[in-house]
């Protein structure tokens, strides 16, 4: 499944930062598909693929949760356009 993490950014360099150190400790069998800002750092969208919303949680909670407030969800893939596969 898709998992979006959408974020309101409090430190948008700690949070970036966080999330690039954690890109090499993806938890087993996730891809990370796309992750974005907004010009001004106050919001972020990251896709992970992931079989669980749980998991994708645990994971951004833990490297750059205390620089963002996210929430989870998982995406609508059939209806998405230009969703990375």
């Amino acid at each position: 499944m898709h998992v979006m993490a959408v974020s309101t950014v409090s430190d948008d360099g700690k949070f970036w930062s966080g999330l690039k150190k954690a890109h090499a400790k993806l938890p087993q069998g996730a891809k990370w598909k796309l992750a974005v800002a907004s010009k001004d750092g106050t919001k972020a969208i990251n896709i992970i693929t992931h079989d669980s919303v749980d998991d994708v949680r645990d994971f951004v909670e833990t490297h750059a949760g205390a620089y963002a407030t996210t929430e989870y969800f998982e995406a609508d893939a059939a209806n998405a356009v230009g969703l990375p596969r």
